[in-house]
């Protein structure tokens, strides 16, 4: 690792104020010093943000839940409030990584994490998002857990995250702050597809923090879950997950949320998909055509084609759970 300044943020106008090209943010430090012993990340300075005052879980005036940047993973999947109103965030969250790691990693964190493509973390490959302009190693490598939605010819890493595969079923916001003042950013909006910039993995400014998650009031605690496939049960990444909610009325889909993880370089949301599953009933017959039309841009590669027929599978599988559908 190499060596480096280290500053504790007082304020969180003191840590947006103080930032230059050579200084990274670190909470609970679960992704990025990792990186930083691998010489992926090379920051000269880091701010410490976590005596910062951004750790509650606390009710918003409209119904729903802010989730402050600093709480860790741990207490947002066990806070009482998330479990009864939001499961599919509890179970998504309990699905990532282990107990150790979920009680220092924070919800901001969660959000910024970085992917676990073999080629960005191996400094002797070349990684367009390591370094731009040396290309894409997993392309013609080995690319079982890569992308089958939304690539480019520049990348086709895929986003690690569970927590935020179920904040985009959600529509959950992201509040962030910089030296400008706060503003509020879409989930849908907050990551970005890696087009011919894939180093830049979201629309968070280097200058901002994230300061709160917004929950809306609609949590679909009835009809909703979170279903995650992966080479093992424990510590693992997903190859394939699916976030679905649905509201149901007399048998009938009135709303439908699906959100997929380990497919794309963001959580990949198809919300004509959803659109179709609307009105008709919650059945079998009605998701399998839904999760086709999610899939129906997916491109596989040498190692990872199977996963188009794994996500259908997951995609109806999920939506059978939300809506309870038994198996014999």
């Amino acid at each position: 690792m190499r060596s480096f300044t280290f500053t504790r943020a007082r304020s969180v106008d003191a840590a947006v104020n103080d930032v230059d090209g050579a200084t990274k943010f670190v909470a609970g430090g679960t992704n990025l010093l990792d990186l930083m012993k691998a010489d992926v990340m090379r920051p000269a300075r880091l701010v410490d943000l976590n005596h910062l005052p951004l750790k509650e879980i606390e009710e918003t005036g409209n119904g729903g839940l802010r989730l402050g940047a600093l709480a860790t993973n741990a207490d947002t999947a066990y806070d009482d409030r998330v479990q009864q109103r939001y499961p599919m965030l509890a179970k998504a969250i309990l699905a990532g990584a282990s107990a150790q790691l979920r009680n220092m990693a924070t919800n901001g964190g969660n959000l910024l994490q970085r992917t676990r493509c073999y080629y960005f973390y191996d400094t002797g490959t070349p990684c367009n998002k390591r370094e731009p302009g040396s290309g894409c190693g997993a392309l013609a490598g080995v690319n079982r857990i890569h992308a089958i939605l939304g690539a480019s010819e520049h990348c086709i890493a895929v986003h690690p995250s569970d927590m935020c595969v179920a904040l985009a079923a959600l529509d959950a916001t992201i509040h962030v702050t910089g030296p400008g003042g706060g503003r509020a950013i879409p989930i849908a909006e907050f990551h970005r597809l890696p087009g011919d910039t894939p180093h830049i993995d979201t629309n968070l400014q280097a200058d901002e923090i994230v300061t709160a998650i917004e929950l809306p009031p609609k949590g679909f605690a009835e009809h909703s879950t979170y279903l995650k496939t992966r080479d093992r049960n424990s510590y693992a990444f997903a190859l394939v997950s699916a976030a679905a909610a649905l509201e149901i009325d007399g048998g009938t889909i009135k709303e439908a949320r699906l959100a997929l993880g380990g497919v794309a370089h963001k959580p990949w949301r198809d919300r004509e998909a959803e659109a179709m599953l609307v009105g008709k009933p919650a059945t079998a017959e009605s998701f399998r055509p839904a999760a086709q039309a999610v899939l129906r841009g997916a491109k596989g590669y040498q190692h990872n084609a199977f996963k188009i027929d794994l996500a259908e599978s997951v995609i109806v599988r999920a939506l059978e759970e939300a809506a309870g559908v038994e198996h014999p």
